[in-house]
């Protein structure tokens, strides 16, 4: 987070990666079913939200383009090795966690006795 925007999550690095292999903001939003709008503006929001712009653009009629800055191939590769981190934590928390998991719930012991609201039937 920046202040209240958003400065890096899966989307905008989805959407950077994007811009890398197409050379373009506008290549990019369609590439990911984004509008034009939509696209610029989350750009305008990355690079407002760090302190240099991750994403720069080359006007021009044949040159137009854009490409990662170096700060914003550094950000990204950064949030991807925290990404894949988080990702194998996970995952390795969640297999520990899951090797105590049944593949379907027992069924209850005495279905009787909540129907009739006894609460020492729900222990």
């Amino acid at each position: 987070m920046c202040g209240d925007e958003i400065a890096l999550g899966p989307g905008k690095a989805e959407l950077l990666d994007a811009i890398a292999g197409h050379r373009s903001i506008s290549a990019a939003g369609r590439a990911m079913g984004m509008s034009y709008r939509r696209t610029w503006l989350l750009v305008d929001a990355m690079n407002r939200c760090w302190q240099g712009p991750l994403v720069a653009t080359t006007p021009g009629n044949q040159k137009a383009g854009a490409h990662l800055t170096p700060l914003g191939e550094e950000v990204l590769a950064q949030y991807r090795q925290l990404q894949g981190a988080a990702e194998r934590a996970g995952s390795a928390g969640f297999d520990a966690i899951a090797a105590h998991l049944l593949s379907a719930p027992r069924p209850p012991k005495r279905s009787e006795g909540l129907a009739q609201g006894d609460p020492s039937a729900a222990a």
